[in-house]
């Protein structure tokens, strides 16, 4: 049996940089963290182990002086990549964390999954994490389900909806009306020459970027500023809402079946006379959870998000029209609560969110 108390080490290695939390069990007080701006790189290896080593152990030093304590009894360290440029990761982070910080329970997951364990915690649905790129995922919370994942295949294969994916859309329109064609908007156009400068540059400024994702998303605010007074923009941010819905509901359990009953609060929501929130199906259908009466609840969190309601309100209607099975719910936190809420779990022994390896693989 695991010790109940101690304290639980979060990490969320992401595109933006690399952050750190250290958590008391049990404790009332804050969380202590930690944040660079500087990214795990990534190489012909997959990501750098030891360069990910080099920020988080000094950090997790730093936050163990400050907490007045000695080790880490468990840890979860979350990482964009780490399904498919994992390798190094899984290879190194065991060893090193147990003889550096005396981690006895370590857990390797996809940034999607500590997104995932942020938004809801351990409670079955589905999240949709939208920032640069975009990934769902969703569980039951059984080892026969695992984990279902839609999209997250990168700029150039998916990312539907993300925020490279906006960008991209928005200096194409702009780039049809330099050239005098159809769909574009004059609008962006400007927007492109104030941010990139001429348009006939822009390929040699953008194609040869390794950071290319990030600088197509860099554009995407710009799309958000025109929306309300260009309909090309405006059209761009409808067409992301619909891929962000339609990625929730690949991840998300079919809707009731036909010919199932409906409770009084599922006919009521469909007369408009309740929230969408009080939707509840009865039997076993996937929609109710196995018959318990517990709804399926959809979360969208990520840095796309403060973009505001210009991408809002259509993402709001496109999941009440996608979804009309579940429950949309706020993110509860981000990815780095995600890491803890897993560390936490380890240490109690009380995870519930299933081991899928890559998704999810509890080490020790």
């Amino acid at each position: 049996m695991s010790p109940v108390a101690g304290h639980v080490l979060g990490v969320d290695s992401g595109g933006s940089g690399i952050r750190v939390a250290l958590r008391a069990v049990p404790g009332s007080g804050p969380d202590l963290t930690w944040a660079s701006s500087v990214p795990a790189a990534v190489g012909e290896q997959g990501i750098d182990a030891r360069g990910v080593l080099g920020q988080v152990l000094p950090a997790a030093r730093s936050l163990l002086a400050r907490a007045g304590a000695q080790r880490c009894e468990a840890a979860c360290v979350g990482a964009a990549g780490m399904a498919t440029l994992g390798t190094g990761l899984r290879a190194v982070l065991p060893s090193a964390l147990r003889e550096a910080l005396g981690v006895r329970r370590l857990a390797l997951a996809t940034d999607a999954v500590t997104a995932y364990a942020g938004a809801l915690g351990q409670r079955p649905g589905a999240v949709v994490a939208a920032g640069t790129g975009l990934i769902a995922v969703g569980t039951d919370l059984t080892a026969e389900g695992g984990w279902r994942r839609a999209d997250g295949w990168g700029h150039l294969l998916g990312d539907c909806g993300s925020g490279a994916w906006i960008g991209r859309a928005g200096l194409e329109a702009a780039m049809r009306a330099y050239d005098g064609r159809a769909g574009g908007s004059r609008a962006l156009l400007e927007r492109l020459r104030a941010v990139f400068g001429p348009p006939p540059e822009l390929p040699a400024a953008l194609y040869p970027r390794a950071d290319r994702p990030a600088v197509l998303a860099s554009f995407a605010p710009e799309v958000a500023r025109c929306a309300p007074a260009d309909p090309v923009a405006a059209g761009i941010l409808r067409r992301a809402a619909r891929h962000i819905a339609e990625a929730a509901a690949a991840v998300c359990p079919p809707p009731p079946r036909p010919g199932r009953e409906a409770t009084p609060a599922a006919t009521s929501r469909q007369a408009g006379l309740a929230d969408p929130a009080d939707e509840v199906y009865e039997g076993a259908s996937h929609g109710d959870l196995r018959g318990t009466g517990e709804a399926y609840e959809v979360a969208v969190t990520g840095g796309l998000l403060r973009m505001g309601a210009p991408l809002l309100t259509p993402l709001h209607e496109e999941l009440q029209l996608q979804l009309t099975h579940v429950r949309q719910v706020a993110a509860a936190g981000e990815p780095l609560d995600g890491a803890l809420c897993v560390a936490e779990a380890l240490l109690t022994d009380s995870l519930l969110l299933p081991a899928d390896p890559p998704m999810l693989r509890v080490v020790c």
